[in-house]
């Protein structure tokens, strides 16, 4: 899929090569036209998804507490205008681009612009850490997560050269048998 005239002014802008999105094989990713609450935290921060999506996500986060397992949604939906908020604050913190995007998707190439993507905590962890791997929450979803049409996008060793994300989870169709 062609990069959009608007995003391909973002990446140019954040310095940020086409020719880096391409050698990588990043998909593109775009906003879809409906998202739904999937969860509200305790702090009332609001998570989005696309309605199935979010289904998904409470059927499977009830699934783990019946077990004794805490899943904590802690990322969903993201804009392209949010991400690049999120590149602008690392690139003024000193980050170099290739660091960013060691750990970070360009903008309009992020999971979470889809409405599918979630990252998932747990008590005892810190927040989008490698540590998560080690939690009872990631070997639950290990088990469990294809049940409910979750499949861990970044693991070590990934095809888009991201580093490994045990807390992120993509909803596809496809993951269901």
């Amino acid at each position: 899929m062609q990069c959009p005239p608007r995003v391909r002014a973002i990446l140019a802008e954040l310095g940020i090569s086409i020719d880096l999105i391409e050698t990588r094989g990043l998909p593109l990713c775009a906003e879809p036209d409906a998202l739904e609450v999937a969860e509200i935290d305790d702090d009332g921060r609001e998570y989005r998804l696309i309605p199935a999506a979010a289904d998904a996500w409470r059927k499977m986060k009830a699934a783990a507490a019946a077990e004794g397992v805490v899943l904590k949604l802690i990322s969903a939906f993201r804009s392209v205008d949010r991400q690049v908020e999120i590149l602008k604050e690392k690139l003024a913190e000193g980050q170099t681009v290739d660091e960013i995007l060691s750990a970070s998707a360009p903008p309009g190439y992020s999971e979470h612009h889809t409405g599918r993507a979630i990252d998932i905590d747990t008590d005892g962890a810190a927040p989008l850490e490698i540590e998560f791997e080690r939690t009872p929450a990631f070997a639950w979803l290990s088990r469990n997560a294809a049940r409910y049409g979750f499949v861990l996008s970044f693991p070590e060793g990934n095809r888009y050269g991201y580093q490994y994300e045990p807390w992120h989870w993509f909803y596809t169709d496809d993951a269901r048998g």
